[in-house]
């Protein structure tokens, strides 16, 4: 007898239960999925993957302006939101020629992007816009020069020799007579670099109308690797 009234007792005990249990609302369950998405996303953008667009031509012909890129950004130390400097360990410190996008130190709220020409220890000189690093000359292929002659006095011709001190680095742009680099603006702390830029994943060509689609995209940059 008992037992057949404990039976009865943990039955209206379950019934209760599954009464006072509500099942979500299905609006409740939208906004708990959009909310954990967000985060996901706010994780993504600011510890491994962001996306950033080139607007002037600093750094042509290596990139346009009108490309969208892929920015690695754990690769020298990933970060959460709100946070400026790196809470992981880096799986390596930026090296001469990663492409870096960083903050650019005289406006902070401004985004960057130049090749890393030295790291600290290195030292820096350019003659007749020519690159020294140690005393030998670099051998770079990837740069522009829109006045082939040097102009006396002018810094982006005739620089230096500047030694990197530690936790500096040295940047400059790729289209090297049209690029505010830190021939103008000094050294890069390192503190600011953001991320190695890795990938072209769309690029529009703006001097194109837009009805000439077939133009205006640049189907052969995208996916193109960035070195």
């Amino acid at each position: 007898m008992n037992e057949e009234f404990q039976h009865t007792t943990d039955a209206i005990h379950l019934e209760t239960a599954k009464k006072q249990r509500k099942p979500k609302s299905k609006f409740r369950e939208y906004v708990e999925a959009i909310l954990i998405a967000v985060i996901v996303a706010t994780l993504i953008r600011t510890s491994v993957v962001e996306a950033y667009r080139i607007p002037s031509g600093s750094m042509e012909d290596t990139l346009l302006v009108g490309d969208f890129l892929f920015v690695n950004k754990f690769i020298y130390g990933a970060r959460l939101p709100f946070i400026d400097k790196p809470i992981l360990p880096a799986i390596r410190d930026p090296q001469p020629g990663d492409i870096l996008v960083f903050k650019y130190p005289e406006d902070l709220k401004r985004n960057f992007i130049k090749r890393c020409i030295a790291v600290e220890g290195q030292t820096v000189e350019i003659r007749n816009k020519v690159v020294y690093v140690d005393g030998q000359p670099l051998e770079e292929p990837y740069t522009k020069f829109l006045y082939p002659h040097q102009t006396h006095g002018v810094p982006r011709d005739n620089f230096g020799p500047v030694t990197i001190p530690k936790g500096q680095l040295f940047m400059m742009g790729d289209n090297r007579d049209n690029s505010q680099d830190s021939r103008y603006w000094g050294l890069l702390d390192r503190d600011l670099v953001k991320g190695e830029a890795f990938m072209v994943y769309w690029s529009f060509n703006y001097d194109v109308p837009l009805w000439d689609i077939g133009h205006k995209i640049r189907w052969d940059r995208i996916g193109h690797l960035i070195q």
